[in-house]
Formats: structure tokens, sequence, C-alpha cells
């Protein structure tokens, strides 16, 4: 097999939003970088250009102008009663917590909006919580989504990354996938491994593994930004903790399939400290892609409040575990029933206003900057077409004109026979009777009413309350919802100057992590919970400080 070496300052592993932001900060500091990355140059962008482009902002203009106030003591007292921090190994990433919050309190938005990137107005609130002042959710709504959706958070980095191979500065090496970090005099100096065979698969799609060459790269300084583990399903079971239940039998991916987790087990072997790898963000709300790209491809449907959760049996879901909420305590919740399964019992007047689809693939209006297919699609009536497409093409979607019938269509179904029908009706009646005032003992309908008084969630995130059986809001839809893979909370050990540390807490030289790979930084900013908009914010800020620190 053919050999190849090469020399540069700065060898980023992974072109991923991370590694183009190290790589561009390398860049400015003018030194020479090599990205590397296994997959085809199709690629470029990684997860991140799938994205639905939310990121965290505390006290942004976007926020004030929507009356929401804001501020770094709130945004902080959220962060850190969501996260629990409560390790030794917490130590460093604490210190990324209140260094990142800085950041989104402070110059990330200016930053970005240098390099070109805008906001859209509206300001969503992911991640509620529900449960009280301190603990899991947001406070106010910080989910800002960028103009351009993913494509548009990795269009400058790209860019600055592809003017500077132009210019003969940057070597950008698809197809090269690293089985071993070089470690001489007590330092990292470089990377070693496979060359495969081009392939001509489409962005997304499974490529292949045929070995055609090896190759050696020396370097003054190597940053592996690889990613998590959420496309190799073998490891996430593996490190599924026991808090969350056991893992499910079926999952879906939320990313492709190069998201493998294979730098986790070579940066281990060049003496890296791997910590926190049992905190993982995933989601129960996936659908099953009817169009997909890679293996078990599944899309999060990003719900409004209104839908009616319930478990495989039809039971209705606890105080506070409504869509849109609690993630992981949902996700915890469900693991305990037994099923790998749960439903949305809804209507079409709910689905039109609250379901978005996450993904730049999803959300055509906003990906493409066209403001008339916005304004047609958000705030006219009916669901938008890529929704429309999964009520018609959707393997996991009943639509039927009443209750009976629904659940008919729902028993049909894999996994349906574990439905009581009986609890379904009781729960469904139920709900609709709370519907008949203003006021109600039904907690998901007063904090549906309280949600309407912020008026972004008003204008297009929540339908009026109203029955689900009323046959002018119908017709009725159920949605078979799934467990889909998505982050690793955990990774490569860090200070925060993105140098990777060893078992004993000690630096490694040469030697750096950033994005999901160090746990969108120090080995796990968010601890056992993100607030959303947080995953894209990580990788920008981790990977500018991880660029930065390598090219001193």
């Amino acid at each position: 097999m053919a050999s190849r070496t090469h020399d540069t300052d700065v060898l980023v592993i992974g072109w991923g939003l991370s590694g183009l932001v190290a790589a561009a900060e390398a860049l400015h500091a003018g030194r020479r970088v090599t990205i590397i990355d296994q997959e085809p140059r199709v690629n470029l962008g990684g997860q991140a250009w799938w994205s639905f482009g939310g990121l965290f902002l505390v006290d942004s203009p976007e926020q004030r102008r929507m009356g929401i106030r804001d501020s770094l003591e709130l945004a902080t007292q959220d962060w850190f009663g969501n996260a629990g921090f409560d390790r030794p190994e917490d130590a460093w990433p604490r210190r990324w917590a209140e260094a990142y919050l800085d950041f989104a309190a402070g110059e990330k938005r200016s930053w970005l909006r240098e390099l070109g990137v805008g906001l859209f107005p509206v300001v969503g609130w992911a991640e509620r919580g529900g449960g009280g002042a301190i603990g899991p959710g947001n406070s106010v709504p910080r989910f800002h989504i960028v103009w351009g959706t993913g494509p548009g958070i990795v269009a400058p980095f790209a860019a600055t990354v592809q003017d500077g191979e132009a210019q003969g500065r940057v070597t950008i090496l698809p197809r090269h996938r690293v089985t071993e970090l070089i470690a001489g005099s007590g330092a990292v100096t470089g990377a070693r491994g496979e060359v495969l065979a081009a392939s001509d698969s489409a962005r997304g799609a499974v490529s292949s593994r045929e070995r055609v060459g090896e190759f050696e790269i020396r370097a003054g300084a190597t940053i592996i930004a690889s990613g998590g583990i959420g496309g190799n399903h073998d490891l996430v079971r593996a490190a599924w903790p026991k808090r969350l239940g056991t893992p499910p039998g079926h999952m879906l991916s939320g990313v492709p399939a190069y998201v493998d987790g294979s730098m986790h087990a070579v940066s281990a072997s060049a003496g890296a400290g791997l910590i926190n790898g049992d905190r993982m963000w995933h989601y129960v709300e996936g659908i099953t892609g009817w169009d997909p790209v890679w293996p078990a491809h599944g899309i999060r449907i990003l719900p409004g409040p209104s839908s009616l959760w319930l478990d495989a049996t039809g039971r209705r879901l606890p105080v506070p575990l409504y869509p849109g909420f609690d993630t992981l305590g949902t996700l915890s919740h469900l693991r305990a029933t037994g099923h790998d399964h749960s439903w949305f019992v809804t209507s079409l007047k709910i689905v039109e206003k609250e379901f978005a689809l996450s993904g730049s693939e999803q959300n055509p209006d906003l990906t493409d900057r066209d403001l008339k297919l916005l304004v047609r699609s958000r705030l006219a009536k009916g669901p938008t077409g890529p929704v429309q497409a999964f009520l018609d093409e959707g393997e996991d979607f009943v639509v039927e004109d009443d209750l009976e019938t629904l659940l008919a269509g729902m028993r049909r179904m894999p996994g349906g026979e574990l439905l009581d029908p009986q609890r379904v009706r009781d729960e469904v009646v139920a709900r609709d009777r709370e519907v008949g005032n203003e006021f109600t003992k039904d907690a998901q309908l007063a904090m549906l009413r309280s949600m309407r008084a912020y008026r972004g969630d008003r204008l297009i995130r929540t339908a009026s309350p109203h029955r689900l059986q009323d046959p002018a809001a119908g017709p009725m839809i159920a949605v078979k919802l799934h467990v889909l893979t998505r982050k690793s909370l955990g990774g490569i050990h860090t200070d925060l100057d993105a140098r990777v540390l060893d078992a004993a807490g000690d630096v490694i030289p040469g030697l750096y992590a950033a994005g999901e790979a160090s746990g969108f930084g120090g080995g796990g900013v968010h601890g056992y919970r993100a607030l959303e908009g947080t995953f894209l914010g990580g990788c920008l800020f981790s990977g500018r400080r991880a660029g930065r620190a390598a090219a001193r």
C-alpha cells in the first residue's frame, strides 16, 4: 500500500463545526493547517450542516425585542441547576461552563454577526423544565435560530478554510482515518492511519472502509475534533447509565453512521483521559425518516406543548413531562416502562402550529432564507411541507377523523397491541373536559395558557387550547415515537485552553480537543443535561479556544 507523509503546524482531525472553527483560528494566527477526515469531502461541515441551527444566547437584542428579561445571573442559575455537577472530575467542566456563559452573554453574537451570521427574530423556548426555579430547564426563551440553519453557521468557517486552501496555507485530506496518535518525548507530534478508497457517497450516506494506503502527518499541535458516538448504537448501549433505565432494543439515529466514536479509543491509547462517558443526550420524539439518508435515519419532532403524551400502554406521562419540557426526565420515565416507544395523540390544528422538525433539510424556508416560503409555511393554515410529507408518507403516523378509528389504526401498528384502548379513551375524554374553562386542574393545560403569554409562542409555536376530539380541529392524529440518538455529553478531558489531560489530570503536550469529542469543552460542559442551543455553541466556543491555543 502507498504511504503518504506530511508536515504541518496544526493538524485538525475532523471537519465538523468545531474543527473548522479551530482551523480558522489557527489560520488567523498565521499557522499552516492540515484538516483530515475519514469521509468524502462532500461532508465538510459534519453534523452541524444537518442541524436546525439553534444557538443559546443570553440577554440578546432578539430576546429584548420579544419582551424577554434575561441575565447572566439567571442563565448561570439555569445552567448549573440543569447540569448537576457532582463529581471531582467536573472541576474543569464547571470552569468551561462559566466561561461559556460569559461568551453567550458577551461577544458570541457580535462575533458571529461580524462573520455574516444572522438570526431569526423570534426566540424559541426549548427545554422548559417546569419543576422549579432551581432545576432542569430554561427559565426564559433562549433558542436563537440561525438564518440559514446548519449550513448558515458552517458557511463562514468553511469559506475561511477554503480560502486558506486556495492560498496554499491549508491542506484538506478526505478519506484519512486516524488509527494512532504519534507520541514522542512526552508529547503528541501528529497522527498516522489509513487512507480509504475514494467514495462518491452523498453527504451523510455510508461510505466504504476499503483501505488503499497509509499516511503519517507530523504536526506542532494536534486537535481532535472528531465528534461523539451517536451513530454507533453498540457504543451508546455500552455507555448507557443505569439512571436512565435499560438501553432501548430499538433506536433511531439522529446523526450519520460516521459519528462512530472511533477517536475516543485512539485518544485513550495515547494517554488521554476520558470522563463522563455515561452522560448522554438522546431524544424521545424520534420518528422514522420516510426518505432516509443514513441507516436508521430518524428525525426529531420539535414539539409544542399541547399534544397528549402516552406511554406504549396508553397511560399519560406524569407532571411535568410534557412535550418540549424535560428531555432526560422523559427518557428516564419511558425507559422504566419497559417499552421502546410512546405516543402523541393530537389534532391537525396542533400539528400545523406546533410541529417543527429538527434538521436543515426539514426546514427549507429557514435554510434557503426564503422569506416568502417562511411566511407561507409558518403563518398560513396547514402544516409545513416537510411535516405534511410525514403525514402523507411517514410510517409512524395515524390520521383519522374520530377517536375510535384512530385507536384502531394505532392498534394495527407494530407495538400497538400493547395499547389499552379504554385507558386512551379515558385520558383523551378527561383532558377534553378540562378545556371547557379558562381555569383547570390539568397542569399541562395551565402551562399551555401560561406559555401563550409569551408572544413568540402565541405567534408561531402554540395552538389555542381546544378539545382533541373537536371536528373543527381535526382530523385526529397519533404519532408513534422512538428513542433517537444524538449527543455525547462526556468526552476527552481538557483544561480551559482545550489542552488534553491524562488520567492523572496532567497536560499532554501538543494535544488538544474540541467539540463533541471533548464533551463540548472540558470533558462535559453540560453536566448531566443540556439547555438546548448549546451544542453548536459548544462547538464554536471550544473550537475557538482550541484553535487559538494550538496556534500559540
